[in-house]
């Protein structure tokens, strides 16, 4: 992978558009990024991964989206990484735009525009670019699918992160795999070990279920056989538990069967006697019914010869009422008859009470002539009732045409008036709306100062924030620095010492017989002794140790400080020496008169409306008052006709009513009249046709009473029966003679009489031998049942508990195998020495190669004196397999990597990372990494030491290599030519690029 050109847009500390050409840093092999703290190294790196895989690295990675977008960006610019690169062979080019927050194109506010991705290839046929692809996660998977790569891994072995190797370099076993398991993504090992653990447990619950449910049949089987079954005193998951269960359930089956066949002998016996018992009672109970129908039939014989008088009156009575039939229908006929008379009689009297008196003893003859004459008199009158419901209307006419009057005068008053104070109205209300646009004016004016003065207080109220921390930093930087100078010089005192006292150093290693370093001489007659207060190399290396610290500080406060101060000078020349008290009480002056202004000019729309609706309610009284106008001209001329038709009814009324009060009332008096006339001869006719009527059915009901044999008609209706009385009487006829029949029956029959003439049957002592039978008999076939259901249930328990053993069979062997498989894997297995897990001893062996590979660097790095090695012992209680030691060839000793000095453990964190980035492209496909960058962690070598690291960098320039390294020490920038400088200004930070053509 070799990147090309990198464009930045609006993003981080890059305010505008700001391009590197790496193609020129990649030319001279090594090149310098480089730049004041917070100017944006680090960010140059963020585009780049933001770029491939549209998100940042580490902890940063949280601020996706807006927050990615430089503060010092113009509202209308949009933020935008463009990556060019070759990979794979392929030429790419990588577009990636976060989530914004534009300003909208209409209207105020903001609104969200998505993000935004585009990859596109070089075609050299065409020599043209094509778009591949405008989708987030399809570009994520091509970018990861050509480097072989996640982000992580990306982070770890192209951008070189030393501070994460340092601590790889003193991190205990479990840290470094966690490293690693990200770099070499040995999760699936991890994932192996989870599923065989959880396929162990799996598998052993399903044993134990399945022997659980082994013992829940013993159980139910034991419960089946009752005292026949012994358990056996297993519990589940002990070996012999089926074959136990299994050799008891045999056992059970075959005493249960031997029980079941005593239980059928016993059932058969108890039937036999059921069965005789049940004859004899039959037997006897037959007898006994004989008997007591023998003495029923006497007794209903002794009651119907008790009632025989009632019954032939009876008879007597029925033969009367059915002569009396024949004379009913004169009866009913003369009933009708008279109840019809006198219905007739006393209309007719109700009529005549009504009529005057000289009209009360005429005839039916005379009513009706009366009636007619009083019909035609009233059809004169129709005429004039017509023309008195017409008068009636035109009094109506004349009180609405008065209303509508008064209604109109109202109208006109009040339409008078309104119109009189209506230029004075429009004018208030066009003074209401100047007021208030002149408020909208004055509101905007306020709104575009209103920002400014906000900015201005906020860097204010900062500055003096600042001021008081300027000075804090200044005391402590002060302090670090007569610190540092105080361990340097306590360091250079003890570096002097040691150098004084050097000779009686060598001498302490000095062996009699080999050489001697200085000299070379075998024999040592008089080696130097330490004096008192001899100070040795532990002692020196302390100072230093502790000079460092002190000057690392010391850079640290000043650092501080610097920051500070420009963050000062920030906020002073944005706010001024104005007072920040003054300032708020600018800014809240201009927000009061900014929410005047808008309280005022919220006013203009209410105003301009209720204008409108005045104009609107000024041409309705004017329309109302024009048809007001109208309607009164009208109302004249309709007042003089009604009057004129007014006065000529009134004549003709006055000859129509008489002496009535209207001809109304005259008409309804003589209808009354007619119709009582009328229903008097109506009624009068209906009385005389009813005695007519009556006198007739009279002879008629004589006649046929004598021919029924009756004296008087009265006789024949007294022996008369009604439905009732006659069916009750044929019922009781009807009852008696089938008594008589039945009685009569049984006394006639044979068997009977023959079981009257013997001795009482007794039929409780049959009964009571027939229960007892019955009972013997229920309880043998309960028996016999209980024994079969027992047969079967421990025929059913026993297929069951034998059909679990097969299944559980196969199972149990399986749990074995997958538990040796899981406890290998999880390294407790017995056989397991190291107690190693599996994802351990991949990522043990993943380690031996990055040692191996970091060794070829940090020999040259340290002049051949240290050699990384991988180490399986285990570290106290933890598991083996992922120590690092460094062998130092001054001493010939082994030790652990943590033992370093801040130096050397730079280097060889710095080799343990090229290492890793080799060993990490190795295992993404042979991806060749044409640009790494270094980031930070020379400022703790020495010249010597950092030439020789230089030198090992830039060994990697072999076959078109290019590394990146960024720092902040002063003396790369004389030993690195090709540089890429970050600048700070306040508008932004932009790029520059130095020594490259």
């Amino acid at each position: 992978m070799r990147l090309h050109r990198l464009d930045i847009t609006a993003f981080g500390p890059f305010g505008g558009a700001q391009t590197v050409d790496f193609d020129a840093l990649s030319a001279a092999g090594l090149f310098l990024l480089h730049g004041p703290t917070g100017a944006g190294k680090t960010s140059v790196l963020d585009a780049v991964c933001y770029a491939l895989y549209g998100s940042v690295p580490g902890a940063r990675q949280s601020g996706q989206g807006t927050t990615l977008r430089s503060d010092h960006a113009a509202p209308a610019t949009r933020t935008e990484v463009t990556l060019e690169l070759t990979v794979a062979g392929r030429r790419l080019e990588l577009t990636r735009q976060p989530p914004w927050e534009r300003p909208k194109k209409r209207g105020t506010g903001t609104t969200l525009d998505k993000a935004q991705s585009l990859l596109r290839e070089y075609d050299p046929a065409r020599g043209a670019w094509k778009d591949l692809s405008r989708s987030h996660q399809e570009i994520g998977e091509e970018i990861t699918q050509l480097l072989g790569m996640s982000r992580e891994q990306f982070c770890q072995v192209v951008l070189l992160p030393q501070g994460d190797f340092a601590r790889f370099l003193r991190a205990d076993a479990e840290a470094r795999g966690r490293l690693l398991g990200r770099l070499f993504d040995t999760h699936r090992f991890a994932e192996v070990e989870k599923r065989l653990a959880e396929r162990r447990r799996g598998t052993e619950a399903q044993v134990r279920e399945g022997d659980a449910a082994l013992l829940a049949d013993a159980h139910r089987m034991q419960q089946a056989a009752g005292d026949a079954m012994e358990l056996p005193e297993l519990a589940p998951g002990e070996p012999g538990l089926a074959e136990a269960v299994l050799t008891a359930a045999a056992v059970a089956r075959s005493t249960a069967r031997e029980r079941l066949a005593v239980a059928h002998c016993r059932l058969d016996a108890a039937e036999s006697a059921q069965s005789a018992a049940e004859r004899a009672l039959d037997a006897v109970r037959e007898v006994a019914r004989l008997q007591r129908r023998f003495a029923q039939a006497r007794e209903g014989a002794a009651r119907l010869e008790e009632r025989a008088d009632a019954h032939r009156e009876a008879q007597t009575r029925m033969e009367r009422g059915r002569k009396a039939e024949k004379v009913a229908p004169a009866l009913e006929l003369r009933e009708a008859a008279e109840t019809e008379h006198r219905r007739a009689a006393a209309a007719e009297a109700r009529a005549r009470a009504l009529l005057p008196e000289r009209l009360a003893g005429e005839g039916a003859a005379g009513l009706a002539a009366a009636a007619r004459r009083t019909a035609e008199e009233l059809g004169g009158l129709e005429s004039a009732r017509r023309a008195e419901r017409r008068l009636t209307d035109l009094v109506a006419e004349r009180a609405d045409a008065d209303r509508q009057e008064r209604a109109d005068e109202d109208v006109l008053q009040e339409s008078g008036a309104w119109l009189a104070a209506w230029d004075t109205t429009r004018a208030g209300l066009q003074a209401r709306i100047e007021f208030a646009q002149e408020a909208a004016t004055r509101a905007e004016q306020l709104a575009v100062r209103r920002e400014p003065a906000e900015a201005r207080l906020k860097a204010a109220r900062l500055r003096d924030r600042l001021a008081g921390d300027a000075d804090d930093a200044r005391r402590r930087a002060h302090a670090s620095e007569d610190r540092a100078l105080r361990a340097k010089a306590h360091w250079l005192e003890l570096k002097e010492q040691r150098l004084n006292g050097i000779a009686a150093e060598l001498a302490g290693n000095l062996v009699d017989g080999e050489p001697c370093a200085v000299c070379g001489a075998t024999a040592h007659p008089a080696p130097a002794r330490k004096v008192a207060g001899h100070v040795g190399r532990e002692a020196e290396e302390r100072a230093l140790a502790a000079h460092q610290e002190a000057d690392e500080r010391r850079t640290e406060d000043e650092r501080r400080l610097g920051v500070v101060r420009e963050a000062l000078a920030a906020a002073t020349a944005e706010a001024g020496d104005t007072p920040a008290a003054r300032l708020a009480e600018e800014a809240g002056e201009l927000e009061r008169q900014f929410a005047e202004a808008r309280r005022d000019a919220s006013a203009l729309h209410p105003a301009r409306e209720e204008l409108r609706a005045a104009e609107q309610e000024r041409e309705r009284r004017l329309a109302d008052r024009r048809q007001a106008e109208v309607r009164s001209a009208a109302r004249l001329t309709r007042r003089d006709a009604l009057d004129r038709e007014e006065a000529a009814l009134e004549q003709e009324l006055a000859q129509a009513r008489g002496g009535a009060g209207s001809v109304a009332e005259r008409a309804a008096h003589l209808e009354r009249r007619a119709a009582l006339l009328t229903d008097a001869a109506d009624a009068a006719r209906a009385a005389e046709e009813s005695a007519e009527r009556l006198k007739d059915a009279d002879g008629r009901l004589a006649e046929a009473a004598f021919r029924a044999g009756f004296d008087t008609p009265q006789a024949a209706a007294a022996a008369l029966l009604d439905d009732a009385a006659h069916r009750e009487l044929q019922r009781r006829l009807d009852a008696r003679q089938s008594e008589e029949a039945a009685v009569r029956a049984v006394l006639a029959e044979a068997d009977t009489a023959a079981a009257a003439r013997q001795p009482p049957a007794d039929l409780a002592s049959a009964e009571r031998a027939a229960e007892d039978s019955g009972r013997r008999l229920r309880e043998a076939a309960s028996a016999r049942d209980a024994a079969a259901r027992r047969c079967a249930e421990l025929d059913r328990l026993s297929r069951q508990a034998a059909a679990g053993t097969r299944r559980l069979a196969p199972l149990r062997e399986e749990y074995d195998r997958v538990a040796r498989l899981a406890s290998l894997t999880a390294g407790t297995a017995a056989d397991n020495e190291r107690k190693m897990r599996l994802e351990s001893y991949v990522l043990a062996a993943r380690l031996e190669q990055v040692a191996a590979a970091a060794t070829v660097r940090l020999r040259r790095m340290s002049s051949g004196r240290y050699t990384l090695v991988h180490s399986d012992d285990r570290a106290g209680r933890g598991r083996s397999g992922l120590g690092l030691h460094v062998v130092d060839a001054w001493t010939g000793r082994e030790r652990d990597t943590a033992t370093l000095s801040g130096g050397e453990t730079f280097f060889a964190s710095l080799a343990l990372a090229l290492g890793l980035a080799d060993v990490v492209t190795d295992e993404a496909g042979g991806v060749r990494l044409d640009t790494l960058f270094i980031d930070e962690g020379f400022g703790s070598l020495d010249d010597q030491t950092l030439d020789e690291v230089l030198d090992v960098l830039d060994s990697l320039r072999e076959r078109d290599r290019s590394v990146g390294i960024v720092s902040h020490v002063a003396d790369l920038r004389r030993r690195i030519h090709a540089q890429l400088e970050v600048v700070k200004g306040r508008s932004g930070s932009s790029v520059r690029q130095r020594g490259v053509d």
